[in-house]
């Protein structure tokens, strides 16, 4: 991935996040998210009764994610498998990354948790 586009994915921006419903129609919500370059992985935080979240879970081992960032005419898309984790560790670290993306701890309520994308394929403009 081109530095320009890395230094892209470091900027507070909001992204959306589209999921696969189960009756195969997308999904798209406005997230924030954190991008891990070395593990090629993208988080996003929310809470296990999103939309978003049981669209990942309902498709299983095939589920599929796409998260858009843009800003004016640049954006980047990152798509990949998606999977959702309530794992303690999982969720803090994606806290975390967030926290220091954003400059803000992400909401906290009982039931949070992570989405994760495994990068797959990157498109981008302008970047």
């Amino acid at each position: 991935m081109p530095t320009a586009a890395r230094t892209f994915l470091t900027r507070p921006h909001a992204a959306t996040l589209t999921t696969i419903r189960p009756d195969g129609t997308p999904h798209v919500a406005p997230v924030r998210f954190t991008f891990d370059a070395a593990a090629g992985l993208a988080r996003v935080t929310t809470r296990a009764g999103t939309r978003k979240a049981r669209n990942v879970a309902a498709g299983g081992p095939a589920a599929h994610g796409a998260l858009c960032q843009a800003d004016g005419f640049r954006w980047i898309t990152l798509e990949g498998q998606a999977a959702v984790s309530d794992d303690d560790t999982r969720v803090a670290d994606a806290v975390r990354r967030y926290t220091d993306r954003y400059g803000t701890a992400p909401p906290a309520p009982p039931d949070l948790v992570v989405i994760e994308i495994s990068v797959e394929r990157v498109l981008s403009l302008n970047l």
